[in-house]
């Protein structure tokens, strides 16, 4: 699966490409179970949420430029984190459900942007499926790639797809820095058990 997502990626960034190729053909969807039928799961879905609750994690917003409908595209995303000091790396997982990912997989580049403490409505705004997610929200191009850097964000990383593989139900997602801020400003945008909240340490 992972060797046919860095195909598919290689395949749509080709510069010539952009104007004029076809479509490219949709992956193979794998059998996303992880747990046989006949087998039970180790631990419920409810149990697992509950204790993965208690960790704490910054929020971001991944986005990409548009694409040929002319609409860029955008989730948030608090699976981020870096990777490697060098090559600088960086990584996200996203649900191989994800709307959005297949438009990120085309373009072959992305942005992250770390959301700051008064930034919650924003996150809300790209946690839903559908709808002109930017519709209202400044933002400019990323100086590497022209992925959508949203305005008043305390820091972006600016990356290419670097590699694609698989992890259960998501997938995980590896990119290679190409150039990154952190204008600063306001403190980071924290989630945990369902909430978010701001660091006052």
């Amino acid at each position: 699966m992972a060797a046919a997502v860095v195909r598919y990626l290689r395949s749509a960034g080709s510069a010539s490409a952009a104007a004029t190729a076809r479509e490219p053909s949709p992956l193979p969807r794998a059998d996303l179970r992880a747990v046989s039928a006949d087998e039970r799961a180790p631990v419920a879905p409810a149990e697992f949420r509950a204790a993965l609750g208690h960790f704490a994690s910054g929020v971001t917003v991944v986005t990409a430029p548009a694409d040929e409908d002319g609409a860029p595209a955008g989730f948030a995303c608090q699976s981020f984190a870096s990777l490697s000091l060098d090559p600088p790396l960086v990584a996200f997982m996203v649900a191989r459900t994800s709307t959005t990912w297949p438009r990120i997989a085309r373009a072959g580049v992305f942005c992250v942007n770390v959301l700051g403490e008064r930034q919650g409505a924003l996150c809300r705004r790209f946690a839903v499926s559908g709808g002109d997610k930017f519709a209202g929200v400044a933002h400019g191009p990323a100086p590497a790639t022209g992925s959508p850097l949203l305005a008043g964000v305390p820091a972006w990383i600016d990356c290419r797809v670097h590699a694609v593989h698989t992890g259960g139900d998501h997938l995980i997602v590896v990119g290679r820095v190409e150039a990154l801020g952190a204008p600063g400003g306001d403190g980071p945008l924290l989630f945990h058990r369902g909430r978010f909240g701001r660091f006052t340490g």
